[in-house]
């Protein structure tokens, strides 16, 4: 399992929004590639501000893109 309990659908929502491009979101959150990389890949959960605004991104409901992983 990855670093953090918080799982995410970022990558799935992205490919639903015409193939979004991981930069693409980057720049409408004002973060770096890089950045959604490593969230894509579980390695951290985000601020409640970055969750908000990658939600927003992708015209989604924060809990439709995030969510509890049960142990």
């Amino acid at each position: 399992m990855a670093g953090t309990p918080v799982g995410n659908d970022i990558r799935r929502w992205r490919a639903g929004r015409g193939g979004m491009t991981q930069q693409a979101l980057a720049d409408a959150c004002g973060v770096t590639r890089q950045t959604i990389i490593a969230l894509e890949a579980g390695r951290y959960a985000p601020s409640l501000e970055l969750a908000f605004r990658i939600a927003r991104a992708l015209g989604a409901g924060i809990e439709d893109v995030f969510h509890w992983r049960d142990a």
